[in-house]
């Protein structure tokens, strides 16, 4: 009876950004409501519909009429997937909240076994991706490569693999609302949190229809916001070089003077190709530190003014529904 009566108290909420999607939408909120309807637990859930220019939006408006525990936020825009999950987390109420993608590949045939995870103690129960079933080699070498370089350049240790798939008690999800950076990397900023976490491996199913959305050009994006928002080796680099080069230097000084005092002043040759070749490689080095330095800069530019993160243009939902704030404007107050 003790035990009936503390499940009972549990509310959990999932949280799907969705970019058009609409050929799968239905079929994977159809999947879902199959897992979650045999637990014992209630559930909200949250459809963040990020900017999609298809038929997205009018079957979200359908499924959240047929169903009083969806609620679909409407951004005003594409604001990108990081985004669409901010504003999911700022809204969810519950206990604890599910994030996933609503293309198939996060299966929801894994989330009983979160909740038990989560029932057990844990704060946040992280979905691992197994490489292995990466659809080609060089997204496994690419993905493989990201996060040796991220860890390598971070004091911040991010879990190969680990996927915006994962269940965070309402103590994360409530720390996660008080970091406001524009750029926003959220597998970076769960894991700095540091509350007790389990990883749990995943085999990614296929998509249910269509393709990746997630282009070439937003994961190089994402990858920036990535290692300038959690590190500062790009600009420790140029003090590095800046020794090595001073070490040169003091060594071609060194050489130089050696030459005067043995009376070998012929042998100082002048030596156009060399000099040419030193003005070229310090030369491309500075170019590299000041990109750098200005790409830190833009990020502080863009930090002070402001914006909000995502702007909402609307809310639906069936009478009964979850009640959410309707405003943006109070989502990203901070």
């Amino acid at each position: 009876m003790e035990e009936q009566s503390r499940t009972e108290k549990k509310t959990f909420a999932i949280v799907v950004p969705i970019y058009n999607e609409q050929e799968a939408i239905e079929q994977f909120h159809q999947e879902l409501i199959r897992v979650i309807d045999v637990t014992p637990y209630p559930f909200a859930l949250y459809y963040i519909n990020d900017g999609s220019t298809d038929d997205t939006g009018e079957r979200l408006a359908k499924i959240a009429e047929g169903d009083s525990r969806v609620t679909v936020i409407e951004l005003s825009r594409n604001f990108g997937h990081q985004a669409a999950l901010t504003a999911g987390l700022d809204l969810a109420e519950g206990d604890a909240v599910i994030t996933m993608d609503g293309d198939g590949q996060h299966p929801p045939d894994r989330i009983p076994e979160m909740l038990q995870l989560f029932e057990s103690g844990y704060e946040i129960i992280l979905m691992q991706r197994m490489e292995d079933r990466q659809p080609s080699i060089f997204k496994r070498w690419t993905s493989s490569l990201f996060y040796r370089a991220l860890n390598w350049i971070s004091d911040t240790k991010i879990v190969p693999g680990a996927a915006d798939f994962r269940l965070l008690s309402r103590t994360v999800v409530d720390s996660l609302k008080d970091m406001r950076e524009y750029h926003r990397f959220l597998r970076g900023m769960v894991a700095w949190t540091g509350f007790r976490t389990v990883i749990l491996p995943y085999a990614p199913p296929d998509r249910i229809a269509g393709v990746s959305k997630y282009s070439g050009k937003k994961m190089l994006g994402l990858a920036q916001d990535a290692a300038f928002s959690f590190s500062l080796v790009p600009l420790k680099v140029g003090i590095s070089l800046g020794a090595f080069f001073l070490f040169l230097a003091l060594l071609e000084m060194i050489y130089v003077l050696s030459l005067w005092v043995g009376g070998k002043q012929d042998q100082l040759a002048p030596g156009w190709s060399s000099l040419m070749f030193v003005v070229l490689i310090v030369g491309a080095f500075l170019m590299i530190i000041m990109g750098f330095i200005g790409i830190y800069i833009g990020y502080i530019f863009q930090e002070v003014k402001g914006r909000p993160i995502y702007l909402i243009q609307d809310i639906l939902q069936a009478k009964g529904g979850p009640s959410v704030k309707s405003t943006a404007s109070e989502e990203n107050e901070t």
